[in-house]
This record gives C-alpha cells, sequence and structure tokens, in this order.
C-alpha cells in the first residue's frame, strides 16, 4: 500500500445486470433531487415547525454527482452506486433534521463540532493528494474516513436508529475501501477527471467555509 499514483486497477466489485450507461449518457440520477425527495419525505413526518429546510447547494451536488459516477464505474453497478449516495442522503438530511430541531444535547454538539473539523482536514488532505504527485496515501485517507464515521456514530447516538447506523457504515466503508481510493487516485480514466472536479468542487466548499 504505497504513497503513489502507479499501479491502479482499472476497476473493481461486483457486477450488475444491463450495460452501464456511457460516461453517465442516459443515466437521469441526480443528488439534488434526491435530495430534495428525501427532505419532503422526511420533513412530513416531522411535526415540529422549529424544523426548517435542508438543502445541498450546487457545489456539494456537483461532487456528489460526481462521487456517483466514480462509485457506479467501480462497482460496475447502477444500483449500488445509487444505494450508496441515497444512503449518504438520508444521513446527511436527517442529521440537518436534528441539528435544527435542537435535538442534540451539548456533548453531542461537541462531537459534531469534532467531525466538521475532521471532515475539512480530510478535505484538504484529499484535495492536496490530488495536486501534489506522488503524496497519495490511501492508508491516510481512509483512516481519516472511519475516524469520520465513529464520530458521527457517537454525535447522533440514539436520535438514529439502527438502520440509519448502518447506512452510515455503508457508506463511509465504500469510501474508505483501499481499493476505491487507489484507482480514484490512479491516472487512469475516467477516475482522473472525476477526481479533478470532485477535487475544484472540494476547493470552493473550503474557500467558502461550507465543509
Amino acid at each position: 500500500i504505497g504513497a503513489t499514483r502507479k499501479g491502479a486497477r482499472p476497476g473493481a466489485g461486483g457486477t450488475d445486470a444491463g450495460p452501464l450507461s456511457p460516461a453517465g449518457l442516459m443515466d437521469t440520477f441526480s443528488t439534488k433531487s434526491l435530495a430534495l425527495q428525501a427532505q419532503k419525505k422526511l420533513l412530513s413526518k416531522v411535526a415540529s415547525k422549529a424544523t426548517v429546510a435542508v438543502f445541498i447547494d450546487d457545489t456539494s451536488s456537483e461532487v456528489l454527482d460526481e462521487l456517483y459516477r466514480a462509485t457506479k464505474e467501480f462497482t460496475r453497478s447502477r444500483k449500488e452506486a445509487q444505494k450508496v449516495l441515497k444512503n449518504l442522503i438520508k444521513v446527511a438530511v436527517k442529521l440537518g433534521v436534528l441539528l435544527r430541531s435542537g435535538q442534540l444535547g451539548g456533548e453531542e454538539l461537541v462531537l459534531l463540532q469534532r467531525f466538521r473539523q475532521r471532515a475539512r482536514r480530510l478535505a484538504m488532505t484529499a484535495v492536496s493528494f490530488h495536486q501534489v504527485d506522488f503524496t497519495f496515501d490511501r492508508r491516510v485517507l481512509a483512516t481519516a474516513l472511519l475516524e469520520c464515521r465513529d464520530l458521527l456514530h457517537q454525535a447522533v447516538g440514539p436520535h438514529l436508529t439502527a438502520k440509519s447506523h448502518g447506512r452510515i457504515n455503508h457508506v463511509f466503508g465504500h469510501f474508505a475501501n483501499c481499493d476505491f481510493l487507489a484507482v480514484l487516485y490512479g491516472p487512469a480514466e475516467p477516475y482522473a477527471s472525476h477526481l479533478r472536479r470532485i477535487c475544484e468542487g472540494l476547493t470552493r466548499m473550503l474557500d467558502e467555509d461550507s465543509i
């Protein structure tokens, strides 16, 4: 597991019945529309008027769309890629509702702040590994992702169901997969283009202090 961009495999994972959509053509999956659907469904079950709308802005939506495309390429499964992103968005929307409805206690908010700080450092590291050749180390990113996962579990604790905690494990487990990180940071297309656009989006989010 060396710190290098060389030797990445073109893809891995399971198979999916049916052909892949070329370069995303005819694939109408949209993380932004999915977020709106998840938000509408969840808020319809919440009686508190303190709850305000949760939304994903254009930049974060672009990053998520690229993560979806890279995941679909890696898993060779449109269904699995959609499941990963759907789980991510469902957790994000539920977390937003918990925050805006004031359900998290003081200690939980401290843990959530630590999660945000760790996620920001993770984004900075991900961008740096892309910008500076031969610095990439998948072990560093994988470890940081799993640290974020653990902090999130602790922060939301009993406020989320076992099913939601399972979604957190599924999402972070996928993105912390060292084989996925290796191909994402490798020289082969389409991963190189996906990573470039992901890092462009992360850079904007860091500049705007939205991550």
